[in-house]
């Protein structure tokens, strides 16, 4: 029954990247992803995807899969070529071995609810050692590349995993952690505990900005000035609380961001997040480049 759904799923994904732009209404997903290029002049040259089951529920007649897939698409734009890869988690319903349903789940999953997760700058954060460092892009970057769709054993694993993965990005690059035990101050994860500016969007955003030493950025008002590792936030509702994180890994042709992320796993993604399903024409976004200690 496994390798039966699992031939089933991935035949319905693959009829989805190739399907013609008229059938495209189809597969809400595919035409969002295909008009995204088209609107940057870019178009998917080949693509690939391979479906893995997480879970399933079953009766006589019945069977509700939810499974992820591994979409890869080779694009090319304006003579570059790069590869783009994201993962889908869906939900299939099935009725008598026949595939009756097949949807895409919400891709920004609800935050934990935290009664803080502003960040609180004291005295003693300026008071500490200054211990001055210089941010490592690509150090950061190749972080990003290598644990994109897994995750690394050494730190914990959140379902809302956005803002973990890119702090370990920027730790990766030699970002110090400091401020442990207290939640509320400065950017750690150590004992199985960690701050909110390590795990929390919302907490993150307010935090690299408002630092003074160690892990800290300045904002920019548009993602061409964004450098490799650098950290865009987004705000999908626009009411101020932003609500997902990611890392910039790479640049397309017009030397706009691409970038790596969690919860939704993702790399070389293009930065806007208008193919997403949590996009609203209210998003807000926070460009801010990471700067080294001693930086205006």
């Amino acid at each position: 029954m496994r390798d039966q759904l699992q031939e089933l799923l991935e035949q319905r994904v693959l009829q989805c990247v190739s399907m013609p732009r008229n059938q495209l209404h189809e597969c809400p997903g595919i035409e969002l992803k295909k008009q995204s290029f088209a609107n940057r002049s870019a178009e998917i040259v080949k693509a690939k995807a391979d479906g893995r089951i997480k879970n399933k529920f079953e009766d006589a007649e019945n069977a509700s899969v939810l499974y992820d897939v591994n979409f890869q698409y080779l694009i090319k734009q304006k003579g570059l070529f790069y590869m783009e890869e994201e993962v889908e988690k869906r939900r299939a319903e099935f009725y008598k071995g026949v595939l009756v349903k097949d949807e895409k789940l919400s891709e920004i999953e609800p935050a934990e609810t935290i009664e803080e997760s502003m960040p609180v700058f004291s005295h003693e954060d300026v008071a500490q050692d200054r211990k001055g460092f210089r941010y490592d892009r690509l150090k950061a970057v190749q972080y990003a590349e290598r644990w994109w769709n897994d995750y690394n054993p050494s730190f914990k694993k959140f379902e809302v995993d956005c803002t973990n993965y890119i702090s370990q990005c920027l730790h990766a690059g030699g970002a110090p952690m400091r401020g442990y035990p207290n939640r509320s101050n400065g950017w750690w994860m150590q004992s199985n505990n960690w701050s909110f500016s390590w795990s929390v969007a919302n907490a993150m955003r307010w935090h690299i900005p408002g630092s003074k030493l160690g892990l800290r950025g300045r904002e920019v008002t548009i993602p061409e000035k964004l450098k490799l590792g650098d950290v865009i936030c987004y705000d999908f509702e626009g009411d101020g609380r932003f609500d997902h994180t990611t890392i910039v890994t790479g640049h397309d042709a017009d030397g706009m961001p691409l970038v790596n992320a969690h919860t939704y796993n993702c790399r070389m993604r293009y930065w806007a997040y208008k193919d997403s399903t949590a996009y609203t024409p209210n998003i807000k976004y926070k460009f801010f480049t990471i700067t080294d200690d001693g930086d205006d």
